[in-house]
Formats: C-alpha cells, structure tokens, sequence
C-alpha cells in the first residue's frame, strides 16, 4: 500500500518589475535540501543557482522563468516563497558597534517589500543625438560573476548586460543584436561623465529593503538596513 501524499496549498505573490501574479506552493523537505547543501557550499553563487532552482519547482506556471526574473525579483519572490514554506518570522542577530553588544530581533517577513525608487530614468543622454536605455539585471548573470578577477572587468560585464537599446535620432540598436565585444567597444568611447549617469542607474535599482530600528545600552538610536537575501537570513 502507498505512503499517503500530502496535498500542498497554494499562494500567489506579485513580481515587483511586472506587476504579475504567479502562484506558488510552499517547498518542501527535498527543496529545503538543495538549499542547504548551497550554503555549505560557502559561495553566493551556488546560493543563488538553488534559489532558482526551487523556484522552477514551486511556481506553478508554466511561462516562469527564474532566469528572466530580475535580481530583486528573485530575491523578493524567494523571501516570500520562504515565509509560506518555513515560517514568516525570523531571527536576527547583530553585534552593535558602537557598544560592541549583541542585538537580537524578531523580523515578520510579510512586511518585506521592495523599495521602488521614484524618478529614475531608464534612458541615459550620451550625446545630443545618442542614448542608451537600460534593464535591470537579470538572475541569468548572476552564475557568471565568479569568473571575474577584478571588479572593473565586471563591472563592465554587468553594464552590457544591461543595455537594452542604444538610439540616434535616425536609429535603433538592440543590444541583443551585437556582440559583448561590440558592446564592450561602444562603452570604451564614451566620455567619462557618462559613466557617472550609468553608476547613479545602478545606485537607484530597486531592492529589498527593511529598517530596523532600536537603542543600544549606551542609549543611543541606532539602525540596522537589510539589503539583500544574505542580510535577512545571514547565511555565510
């Protein structure tokens, strides 16, 4: 006789760059071990390739692709995945360094969200008659950032990758149409202000975000800001 089955229930959640909803079940026992044999990995990237990894397992739509998510995307559907699937409260220990003491929390993830900047321009002036509009980047370059030695050549890496459209007043040129070579020379000749225009983009992409705020033993205010997936659950 068969081991009975469980039946899962099933959420849905928004992606924050499209305003879609997807549905999900909460993952289970085998999922939660890809997970944790990522983390004894010790390497972000092997964190971040099984995040995708459950959730192509768990999203119930056809049409989702992990890949094709952005980076902050990722992070929020999976912070929302984990809440459904283990519990929406976690534990949070940080060591304040004003008065070198140990600070514990208690963070409801269901009040999580992500900080959508206003006013920022997705199309960066080059020239009086070029332009460049930029994406955000996708979960698909997150597996190639370990092969760079340093941080100018990625940089560089996640700048072409995040070039959608470069326009004259007389054409259209799809990044996907050219090479990174080609790319990669494109950007070389630009003048070196607008690389600061490019950096400010970044600066402004939206994120996780959550405050935490307390006073310490010396009586001061201080703040805790939680960026990213590794500063919620501070996985090493």
């Amino acid at each position: 006789m068969p081991l009975p089955k469980i039946d899962q229930p099933l959420f849905d959640v928004t992606v924050p760059s499209s305003g879609k909803k997807i549905l999900f079940r909460p993952f289970l026992v085998k999922e939660e071990k890809i997970l944790l044999i990522s983390q004894q990995g010790g390497e972000d990237t092997d964190v971040i390739r099984a995040i995708k990894q459950i959730l192509r397992l768990c999203v119930q739509d056809e049409d989702f692709d992990a890949d094709k998510l952005t980076t902050f995307d990722l992070e929020y559907l999976f912070l929302k995945l984990r809440a459904k699937s283990v519990n929406n409260i976690v534990k949070l220990s940080y060591r304040d360094n004003e008065d070198d003491k140990v600070y514990n929390f208690e963070l409801n993830l269901d009040t999580v969200e992500v900080e959508m900047p206003e006013g920022v321009d997705s199309t960066i002036k080059l020239s009086d008659n070029v332009s460049m509009i930029m994406k955000y980047p996708s979960a698909s370059i997150t597996d190639k950032i370990t092969q760079f030695d340093n941080e100018v050549d990625l940089m560089t890496f996640f700048i072409i990758n995040c070039i959608d459209t470069i326009l004259t007043e007389e054409e259209i040129y799809p990044a996907s149409e050219y090479s990174d070579k080609e790319l990669e020379e494109f950007l070389d000749q630009l003048p070196v202000n607008s690389f600061e225009k490019i950096r400010e983009f970044f600066e402004k992409m939206p994120k996780l975000y959550h405050k935490i705020e307390y006073k310490n033993e010396l009586g001061n205010d201080r703040s805790i800001e939680l960026k990213n997936l590794k500063d919620f659950f501070m996985w090493r």
